[in-house]
């Protein structure tokens, strides 16, 4: 693969970011794509590794490999049908997921990894610009029709994938735009909706048919979903945590995914009743995960007068820890873009009480410092630490504490089995629910997970449900091996 010892010669280089100052006036994509001739070298480094371990550390078991060893060739139009023979829709990850790949990469035991993720960003970007993608509807039809319910990377892939064995495909959102928390919930500066929307224009000319503002159990009948012959529940994973601290329901403290939604649909020009803004104030954002990074970056942008963050869990290393080692993903502190923007993070610490003033309007947060006691056959205790208490000027607080699981109401409804973290219960391997003709796929699936992972759920899903309606499958599927079947 690649270079035979491109590994040695070349160092791993990233795509640069605009400066800071720049940036943060602005909701557009601020990465500086590196030049052809380096990502050439950066697809040499590539290994012939023998075992790569990168496939089997990425869900959707790209041919990472082969499409690096075409990079480093020249042959960049194979790359993006390599790419896309796994992966329908590689400009999402390569923008968006952590790169899990990266972190099992046989290079990276001793060197940095080889730059899988920017590799694959910049060939699906040459390949639209290059025209290469194009749309494939099927030749033939088969007569049946499958709803697919919820349209992020699962129920996209899985309309795809089902559009492509021949099948008439209608996806209803709830939203009144098609693309579920790729749309709203990720900020633009991290994708812009563009990149969503040139996709999409693929899909439906294809053949896949959208509906929005379809709440399916609320404005739209679940009776109606018989008349298909097959059904995909995508809704994700919803249901956003909170906190069970006093003050929880003071004005200005505000669930992350609001705030972020609410910055992108302005941003597009949709009216928004009452936007929350951070301009001028003093904003705390509880939880250290990418949904906190991306409001921290967001409340930059509007000006915050102090922007500190709050993470319950201690400090990870800077590098790898023994606790986790290669290929597993990394116990390692992750310090993303927003991050570099301007904030004050903080670990260990938890909030004690939202204090507010006579109109229950926040004021300040109360903390204390705590630390994890471990017990050998016990799950971890919280102990906090006597002394450490202390009071934050706060007049917004940002709950980014991610998801519990989905919302149960559909389950309800179609009388679908649900297990003791509300996921949707499917048959393993076959994506199926206790009721036959309804399957369901991607977070709401599994919970809370990574992007590859719902893109991934919902090309499964979609082979079980053309196994089902038809005997047989043609559509590719990862067999336990972690290759691929069905490539053509």
């Amino acid at each position: 693969m690649g270079k035979v010892t491109g590994f040695k010669e070349f160092e791993r280089q990233d795509e640069k970011y605009t400066p800071v100052k720049d940036r943060v006036k602005h909701y557009k994509e601020f990465t500086v794509p590196l030049s052809e001739e380096e990502i050439t070298k950066q697809g040499s480094r590539c290994m012939d590794c023998g075992i790569p371990f990168c496939h089997s550390g990425c869900p959707l078991g790209n041919l990472i490999p082969d499409f690096n060893h075409m990079v480093h060739q020249g042959e960049w139009q194979k790359a993006s049908w390599i790419l896309h023979s796994t992966n329908n829709f590689p400009e999402f990850t390569g923008r968006l997921c952590p790169a899990p790949c990266e972190k099992s990469c046989v290079l990276g035991i001793i060197e940095d990894p080889v730059s899988i993720e920017n590799i694959e960003k910049q060939i699906v970007e040459r390949a639209f610009q290059e025209g290469w993608i194009k749309p494939q509807p099927p030749k033939t039809r088969t007569g049946k029709t499958i709803a697919v319910v919820g349209s992020g990377p699962a129920g996209l892939a899985a309309a795809q994938q089902l559009n492509r064995a021949g099948h008439t495909v209608t996806v209803f959102e709830r939203d009144d735009e098609i693309g579920g928390l790729l749309r709203y919930g990720i900020p633009n500066f991290k994708m812009e909706k563009e990149i969503i929307d040139r996709r999409l224009a693929i899909l439906e000319e294809e053949g896949i048919t959208f509906k929005t503002n379809v709440n399916v159990g609320v404005n739209y009948d679940v009776e109606a979903l018989k008349a298909f012959d097959a059904v995909v529940l995508c809704g994700g994973a919803t249901e956003r945590r909170s906190l069970p601290t006093p003050g929880i329901d003071a004005d200005g403290v505000v669930q992350a995914m609001d705030f972020l939604t609410q910055q992108t649909k302005v941003l597009f020009g949709k009216k928004v009743e009452n936007q929350v803004m951070a301009t001028d104030k003093n904003v705390i954002v509880i939880g250290g995960g990418d949904t906190g990074s991306d409001c921290i970056g967001t409340s930059n942008r509007h000006g915050a007068k102090s922007v500190v963050n709050f993470e319950i869990m201690p400090k990870p290393p800077g590098h790898r820890s023994p606790t986790t080692p290669w290929p597993f993903w990394p116990l390692q502190l992750k310090t993303s873009s927003s991050h570099e923007e301007g904030v004050e993070r903080n670990w260990l610490i938890n909030t004690k009480e939202f204090i507010t003033d006579k109109n229950n309007k926040l004021t300040g947060l109360k903390t204390v410092n705590v630390e994890w006691k471990m017990v050998p056959g016990q799950r971890p205790q919280l102990i906090e630490i006597e002394g450490t208490e202390k009071t934050w000027p706060c007049d917004l607080a940002l709950l980014a504490l991610g998801f519990t699981g989905p919302e149960s109401t559909l389950a309800d409804k179609l009388g679908i089995k649900t297990d003791a973290r509300s996921n949707y219960k499917a048959e393993y391997g076959k994506y199926q629910t206790n009721i036959p003709n309804i399957f369901t796929a991607g977070d709401m699936r599994r919970g809370q997970s990574l992007i590859v992972w719902a893109i991934s759920e919902g090309r499964e899903a979609a082979r079980q449900v053309d196994i089902y309606l038809m005997g047989k499958s043609d559509l590719p599927t990862k067999d336990a091996s972690g290759d691929l079947v069905g490539l053509h």
